[in-house]
C-alpha cells in the first residue's frame, strides 16, 4: 500500500469536512485553502468522494460539500480503497484485488505479506473520519 497524494488529500477535505457543522456546505476553496490542496485537484477529489456517497453536494451561493454520512461510518480503509486502491503490499494478497503474483512462489514470503496485509487492515477499517477530526 502506498498512499498516493489524491489519497491524502481525500483524507484530508473529510477530516476538515468532518470538523464542520453537518448542516453547513462548505465551498472547494475554503477546504483547499484550509487543508493547502490545489482546487483544481481537489474538486476531482470531492467528486470522486460525491459519486462514492461519502459527500453530498449543492450548487449556488451557499453551495459546497459536506459528508453525506456521519464520520464515524466512514473508516480510513474505505477511502484509501476508492481514490488509491488495494492495501496490501502485493496484489496476490489482496483481499479485494487479488491477481496472481511472482511472488507466490515462495510461501513464506506470502505469509510475511498476508501478515503485513492484517496489520494494516486492521488499523484502517477500525479507524474511522471521526476518529482522526
Amino acid at each position: 500500500m502506498r498512499l498516493t497524494s489524491r489519497g491524502e488529500y481525500a483524507l484530508l477535505a473529510l477530516v476538515y469536512l468532518a470538523r464542520q457543522p453537518n448542516d453547513v456546505y462548505i465551498r472547494t476553496e475554503t477546504i483547499a485553502a484550509a487543508q493547502e490542496i490545489p482546487a483544481k485537484f481537489l474538486e476531482q477529489i470531492l467528486l470522486t468522494l460525491k459519486r462514492a456517497q461519502y459527500l453530498s453536494s449543492q450548487k449556488g451561493q451557499h453551495g459546497g460539500y459536506r459528508l453525506a454520512r456521519e464520520a464515524k461510518n466512514i473508516t480510513l480503509a474505505e477511502i484509501i480503497r476508492l481514490v488509491d486502491g488495494p492495501l496490501a503490499p502485493t496484489d496476490s494478497v489482496s483481499k479485494y484485488y487479488y491477481r496472481r503474483t511472482p511472488i507466490q512462489k515462495e510461501a513464506a514470503l506470502v505469509d510475511v505479506l498476508v501478515r503485513v496485509r492484517d496489520c494494516i487492515l486492521d488499523i484502517l477499517e477500525n479507524t474511522s473520519i471521526a476518529d482522526i477530526s
